[in-house]
């Protein structure tokens, strides 16, 4: 254990770290935390709508999340190429790159042309479907942009204006970006969205099978967690899988089939109790320590812990670097998204089609909005129960062990006390 440890500190998370600061990785994570208020707006347009089901009079808001979690894809496609330039200190042509982003992805989408002039585009592919898309979308846009704006017209001493150099020095990669899209789809009537979709699809059905729904979060949530890395590392990862499918299940429910596709962000809160490594129960627990720093520690992180929040109790504890408490955030991690993943695919509950990102409500409440079913709150339940369990025994050691370890410290001070 120690050596795995010393590994993981010494080698493995600085490397992590890197890959996280990466520009492209980073611009990534940057670009779906800019969007996170209409993923919000989404969400609450969720919960008002679950309040339809008590008081019938009230308006539905789902055309509210239509354009706000709705058009995900097509912000992103802004964001990521125009949050590359920034963090590649290519700041004149931010904006620039944004709009060819969008551009771009509007014509990898393949909307159609009537013959009125009309444009016709699957809306779902501007949201959650064209996640893909967009992401690989805008990385190239972010590429050639970054490529050619490495090079200039003119000299840095030019007397020309700013706006008028940035006109020139962007005409030719945004007409390259743009030729090599129509081209593509027009002219050789290839549908890159489709062929993106396929390239990823062997990735994303691992990442929506028993075994990638438990490993993956088990790595994100509990593991690396527990070596005090963030789960902000694989979170490029994370939301290819998770918003394509619930795209996915959008378009087959959309097509008369039922949706398939477990994983998904509602879909995590079920087991999340508490935060990252289902710690909830733990901290309870806490309260009733006999050891003075278990006590405070949980008495100081219960209020975070129920809204889902354990950074304090993670490293306060701790639980990071903690072998006594590490083994059983592994455990439950396992435990927890197969309990999960059981409840779905057993068709117990329902899979989630609406947005539903507010993690931070207590997880009984959040179970019942994204299931539409107290069996929602049933099942995280279960899964509390199962956490309390496993995790009882440890902190019973680890309370004995720190209860010894104040006693020491208290009679090697009166020690002292004595000799002075």
């Amino acid at each position: 254990m120690t050596k795995l440890i010393n590994w993981m500190t010494d080698v493995f998370a600085p490397r992590a770290n890197k890959i996280a600061r990466n520009p492209w990785v980073a611009a990534i994570q940057e670009s779906i935390l800019t969007a996170m208020p209409v993923i919000l707006i989404g969400s609450f347009a969720t919960l008002f709508n679950v309040l339809r089901d008590f008081l019938p009079f009230l308006p539905d808001l789902g055309l509210i999340s239509s354009f706000s979690f709705g058009l995900l894809s097509l912000f992103l496609a802004y964001l990521i190429p125009a949050t590359v330039m920034e963090k590649k200190r290519h700041k004149r042509v931010v904006r620039q790159a944004g709009l060819a982003g969008i551009a771009l992805f509007l014509i990898i989408i393949s909307p159609i042309f009537d013959e009125e002039g009309n444009i016709l585009v699957a809306f779902g592919r501007l949201g959650t479907e064209g996640m893909l898309a967009t992401l690989i979308s805008g990385l190239f846009v972010a590429a050639v942009m970054n490529f050619f704006a490495k090079h200039s017209f003119f000299k840095k001493d030019s007397e020309m204006p700013d706006f008028i150099t940035v006109w020139f020095d962007t005409l030719i990669p945004i007409t390259l970006i743009l030729v090599v899209g129509w081209v593509s789809t027009y002219l050789l009537n290839f549908s890159v969205f489709e062929f993106i979709n396929w390239v990823f699809s062997p990735f994303i059905a691992g990442g929506q099978s028993f075994l990638g729904f438990v490993l993956f979060n088990f790595l994100a949530f509990s593991f690396l967690y527990s070596f005090g890395i963030s789960t902000w590392v694989l979170y490029p990862v994370m939301a290819a899988i998770l918003f394509q499918g619930f795209g996915d299940n959008l378009a087959l429910v959309a097509a008369g089939e039922s949706a398939k596709y477990i994983h998904t962000n509602e879909v995590l809160n079920m087991f999340l109790i508490g935060g990252g490594g289902t710690t909830l129960a733990l901290n309870i627990m806490m309260l009733g320590a006999k050891s003075k720093k278990l006590k405070a520690v949980g008495r100081s992180s219960i209020v975070p812990s129920i809204f889902n929040i354990n950074e304090p109790l993670v490293f306060g504890a701790p639980m990071a670097f903690n072998p006594l408490l590490m083994i059983p955030m592994w455990i439950v991690g396992l435990v927890g998204p197969i309990l999960t993943y059981v409840a779905f695919s057993s068709g117990f509950l329902a899979i989630p089609l609406e947005p539903f990102w507010l993690w931070y409500l207590p997880s009984p409440i959040v179970g019942y909005i994204v299931t539409n079913s107290i069996k929602g709150a049933i099942v995280v339940l279960i899964i509390f129960a199962a956490s309390w369990l496993i995790y009882y025994p440890f902190y019973r050691a680890y309370d004995k062990q720190l209860c010894a370890e104040e006693v020491a410290a208290a009679q090697s001070a009166s020690a002292k006390k004595s000799d002075k």
